[in-house]
């Protein structure tokens, strides 16, 4: 569902949310979600907004992807979700990428974490799912002054006759209240909460890439979406799998398949 700009219609995101469970796709999650590019932390590094020595909380953290790129460019990180299942599997997987980071449950609303514990706070792939004036305040509450946010997307693109359009349609075919299809990866309204929160030197930068997807991996990683395993059961998400194969078969033979993605963000200053 998109707004008349083109961007997601995140009150109805927010609506639709409340029966979302991504705790009940942990494996896929885990397994095929492939997280943020290189690129990414690339751009935070050159930029001068995450380095060595600083103090991180990563919120909606998911599997931890961002986190643990975080903490392989060597910040302390504290990392934040509501689902346990998901933060089981962040911690399997960081002890096969070598790094350790603290794993909290709770919400980005209430972190539960002190005033001025952060230099940085992130948020990766999760802020439509938050009320986000009182996450942006909460935000504000952990950094340090001068501490920046950084709320990023890294999002496929469903365009005219591609794989990612054909899923979308999918989706809504087997789940027709699905509230995520026709978004741009753009979120200007991410901005506009960080400036209501109080923050400065508010900027914006995006890149696009494609993601490589095998079949197998693409499957894994739509039953791993909010509009499949996280909100039908597990019969609908078969059926809706068996036929995602199918499509996947007769229409994008390719394999593995180029799956256009952008990366795209939001960031601003603590105040002092």
């Amino acid at each position: 569902m998109t707004d008349p700009t083109g961007n997601l219609d995140t009150d109805a995101l927010r609506a639709f949310g409340k029966d979302v469970d991504f705790g009940r796709t942990a494996s896929d999650y885990a397994t095929h979600r492939a997280g943020f590019p290189p690129a990414f932390f690339e751009l935070l590094t050159q930029r001068g907004w995450a380095g060595p020595g600083q103090t991180a909380v990563d919120l909606g953290c998911g599997t931890g992807t961002v986190a643990r790129g975080l903490a392989a460019l060597g910040l302390e990180v504290t990392a934040i979700d509501p689902a346990q299942p998901l933060l089981d599997e962040a911690v399997k997987l960081d002890t096969a990428a070598g790094v350790e980071i603290t794993y909290k449950t709770g919400t980005a609303e209430a972190t539960g974490l002190a005033c001025g514990v952060a230099d940085l706070v992130t948020a990766g792939q999760c802020w439509h799912w938050f009320d986000r004036s009182a996450a942006a305040a909460e935000v504000a509450r952990l950094l340090r002054p001068g501490g920046r946010a950084v709320i990023a997307h890294f999002d496929w693109l469903p365009l005219q006759g591609n794989v990612v359009a054909a899923t979308e349609a999918l989706i809504l075919r087997h789940n027709p209240d699905w509230a995520g299809a026709h978004g741009s990866g753009i979120y200007p309204a991410w901005l506009t909460d960080l400036a209501q929160a109080g923050f400065t030197a508010l900027e914006s930068a995006s890149f696009d890439l494609c993601q490589r997807y095998t079949h197998a991996a693409w499957r894994g990683r739509i039953r791993a979406s909010a509009g499949v395993a996280a909100s039908l059961d597990a019969a609908a998400t078969a059926r809706f799998d068996a036929d995602l194969a199918a499509l996947l078969e007769r229409d994008f033979p390719g394999d593995p398949m180029a799956v256009p993605h952008r990366v795209w963000l939001a960031t601003g200053v603590r105040g002092t």
